[in-house]
């Protein structure tokens, strides 16, 4: 009769070692969060100068809920308002394009939204790639939930 290992298998891990490695390495960090602000103010030069689109849209409002998670998982909460400041502002720019077919940005969306990314990117400077990571999962897990909702209300009658 074959014994019973007394050993209990530990789980493996979620993350490859590669990965692992990358997400605490500080060389890995200045290039991801420098791409993620890249972003953020090619987007924002492109509004101001009216030409803007949907893609860019979405571009800036997804690096905005980023940053509305990073706030509600410590880095500069108490800063929140701002970031939810620059996020009415955008819903002003894409009621903006829905009225008048443009894609612009006046002078005072302009400014909340220059105020949140330079929230975001000091929040990109001290935030782990980890803690970004998990920014990110929470920013899409709430995209989501508010799809389920979005569809279930258009279900009920």
């Amino acid at each position: 009769m074959p014994g019973k290992s007394r050993t209990r298998k530990h789980a493996r891990p979620a993350m490859s070692p590669l990965l692992r490695a990358l997400t605490f390495s500080r060389a890995a960090h200045e290039p991801i969060t420098q791409a993620m602000l890249l972003q953020c103010y090619t987007g924002l030069d492109a509004f101001r100068r009216g030409r803007g689109s949907r893609e860019l849209f979405t571009t800036l409002e997804r690096q905005l809920l980023i940053a509305e998670e990073l706030c509600r998982l410590g880095y500069y909460p108490d800063e929140i308002a701002d970031i939810q400041e620059a996020r009415a502002a955008m819903m002003h720019i894409d009621a903006g394009e829905k009225e008048n077919g443009v894609w612009v940005m006046g002078d005072g969306d302009y400014a909340w939204v220059c105020i949140a990314f330079n929230l975001f990117g000091r929040q990109l400077s001290v935030a782990s790639l980890d803690g970004i990571a998990k920014a990110e999962a929470r920013m899409v897990e709430g995209l989501l939930k508010t799809k389920q909702r979005t569809a279930a209300a258009e279900v009920t009658p």
